[in-house]
């Protein structure tokens, strides 16, 4: 693949993608290259390299808004709205090294989304160069902006294939007073205690910023004691911290964990791994993570569930050799959910046997509307028709 000259402002990305159109040349569109091994291999010649694209462009503090351009690192956001007592609530699972505009594209979330949704709740607008060489502004810089097509939330999750995001526009929220961690034991078997904890989180008025059950060999791996744990991260103020501290503890005892544990979550997974999300109804939660842990802690992988979305995560670490492969294709045989399953990541040779998430009609009218000759980063979400 080649590596063409970096892309330093949306025009220049629009010249860019106008030449490979007219030169049917397709384009894998990378920005820090966190996010590469995720999603289905790229059948892409040329990369178009967008890290010359980073820095913010506009802060508004008091609207608790941000702008930035699509490679800046989720890391430097972090330390510019941390400065002010503001923060981006997003942490989604890997290297805060990774760029916002990756994060928007393929959606990705962490245990932060069950208090303040995902990115599609978090993008007030955002800047996008289209597969046909246009710039297009989407959204808004404020809140309160709602007018017009939601083009923000179709580029949200299209993993490229729509448009090349250069600038986004994200919501900020204040950072509590307090911002602590308790890790509880799941005692009297899982299913019985992910019922009881959702009913505390469905009816308690101490709602956690995040709530994630995690499997024992998880557990072990974040350096806690190796049984099924709920983490639980509960921000405010002393008063209300407090008080949420003491109804939690009905569900089992609870033990105060350093905050750097859930960096720790988001980082942990090895870059060869199987990542597959399954879904269902939060209060159904308990056995679909019975049944995944089994298949997947026997290939020596790990499970975590965010409870308030009802969505259990397996992590099963892939090796090289077919022997490897093969196991992990009978494992992901086995991954059933009954509302959704999602196929994050996998070694390149075995989504063949996955179908494509944006095969259907829709979607591949919608991709002709914005990328009609299949430029940017083609095979992704779908194979070239």
């Amino acid at each position: 693949m080649t590596i063409d000259v970096l892309a330093d402002s949306a025009a220049a990305v629009a010249e860019r993608v106008r030449d490979a159109r007219s030169t049917r040349t397709s384009l894998r569109v990378a920005g820090a290259r966190r996010w590469l091994g995720a999603g289905r291999p790229c059948l892409a010649t040329n990369e178009l390299s967008l890290t010359a694209l980073r820095g913010v462009t506009e802060y508004e503090r008091g609207d608790f808004t941000i702008t930035v351009r699509a490679a800046t690192p989720l890391a430097e956001i972090d330390a510019v709205t941390g400065r002010e007592g503001q923060w981006l609530a997003l942490q989604p699972f890997g290297s805060a090294d990774g760029t916002i505009g990756a994060t928007i594209a393929t959606a990705s979330w962490g245990p932060l989304a069950s208090a303040y949704g995902t990115p599609r709740d978090q993008l007030l607008g955002c800047e996008v160069v289209t597969g046909v060489g246009e710039i297009v502004h989407a959204g808004g810089r404020v809140v309160k902006n709602v007018a017009g097509f939601d083009l923000s939330r179709l580029m949200t999750g299209a993993w490229g294939t729509l448009g090349v995001i250069t600038e986004v526009t994200v919501r900020l929220r204040a950072r509590p007073e307090v911002d602590r961690t308790l890790a509880i034991v799941a005692e009297g078997g899982v299913d019985a205690f992910c019922s009881a904890a959702w009913q505390w989180l469905r009816g308690s008025p101490y709602v956690p910023l995040a709530a994630e059950l995690c499997s024992a060999t998880l557990a072990t791996r974040l350096g806690l004691e190796g049984r099924t744990l709920l983490l639980v991260r509960l921000g405010g103020n002393e008063a209300f911290v407090r008080a949420a501290e003491e109804s939690i503890a009905t569900l089992g005892t609870a033990l105060n964990v350093d905050a750097d544990v859930w960096t720790r979550l988001r980082t942990l997974e090895p870059a060869a791994s199987a990542v597959v999300r399954l879904g269902s109804l939060p209060s159904e939660l308990g056995p679909l993570w019975s049944a995944a842990s089994s298949v997947v802690e026997r290939a020596g992988g790990w499970t975590h569930a965010t409870l308030e979305r009802g969505v259990v995560r397996c992590v099963v670490p892939a090796g090289d050799g077919e022997k490897e492969h093969t196991q992990i294709r009978g494992i992901i045989e086995q991954l059933h959910a009954p509302g959704s399953r999602v196929v994050e990541q996998l070694p390149a040779p075995l989504w063949d046997s996955v179908a494509a998430p944006a095969g259907d009609r829709l979607s591949s009218a919608v991709r002709r509307t914005f990328d009609p000759d299949g430029v940017l980063n083609p095979g992704i979400l779908a194979p070239l028709s």
